[in-house]
């Protein structure tokens, strides 16, 4: 009789631990379910079922598209003409810079570039790349005697103005912005030099040549924009075609 009471009380036991594991697990997430049901319908071959209840999921602002195209079984929908519609406008709800073409105006100046003066000097090389989905560029500077500076250009949304935040080794802090004029990128803010806690007026020009270069110009003012001295001037020559 004894054995008999303690086999009852393990199961008591077992059966509360369950019980309570049961009611502590967190509910399973509806997308979860969708994401689920849809990989079922793959698998019985019904891919028009799975497709509606995918677009069900975007209709109700699920846009995480990646967890879409990289799962091993929704993945197999590629080429289903509706799919493919499908993973496409949630691509552009997902990332929205890379499929908005205001977002490609300095597109221009991205590259791998050898930089030069007037005189065809090396000034030192530059490399300026799309990050994050086409919403902003990044530039990575190297003058020719070892300095080096780093940018961030974007489009400002809000004000349908481009921007470039700056900043070398040496302490300049150039912010400026404006947007594509006749000529080129025209920018237009301050400049501030971090060892002399001095601030001015600053500008810059990004001009593409009709020989594939593109002109890079910029000026200073230190009497408030009355007058504007050059500041730099550089020819970029895409580097797997600049001379030697």
């Amino acid at each position: 009789m004894k054995y008999k009471y303690l086999f009852l009380l393990n199961l008591v036991v077992v059966f509360a631990a369950y019980a309570q594991d049961a009611a502590e697990a967190p509910p399973v997430s509806p997308v979860a379910q969708a994401l689920e049901q849809a990989r079922d319908s793959v698998r019985s071959g019904d891919e028009a079922a799975a497709v509606e209840i995918l677009q069900q999921l975007a209709d109700n602002g699920f846009a995480a598209v990646q967890v879409i195209t990289g799962d091993t079984v929704l993945g197999a929908l590629a080429g289903n003409a509706n799919f493919d519609t499908l993973v496409q406008d949630m691509e552009v709800q997902a990332y929205p810079c890379e499929h908005d073409e205001r977002f490609r105006a300095f597109d221009f100046w991205v590259g791998e570039w050898d930089v030069r003066i007037a005189n065809g000097t090396v000034a030192g090389h530059n490399v300026i790349e799309p990050e994050q989905r086409g919403c902003v560029l990044v530039e990575k500077w190297t003058s020719a005697t070892g300095g080096t500076g780093t940018s961030i250009n974007y489009l400002d949304k809000v004000t349908g103005e481009w921007v470039q935040v700056w900043n070398d080794a040496s302490g300049s802090q150039i912010n400026i912005r404006g947007g594509m004029t006749d000529e080129g990128m025209q920018l237009t803010g301050t400049i501030h030099y971090v060892a002399s806690d001095t601030t001015a007026d600053f500008r810059g020009l990004w001009t593409p040549l009709d020989d594939g270069r593109v002109r890079q110009f910029f000026e200073q003012s230190n009497d408030g924009g009355e007058t504007w001295s050059p500041w730099f001037e550089g020819f970029y020559s895409r580097a797997d075609t600049a001379d030697p």
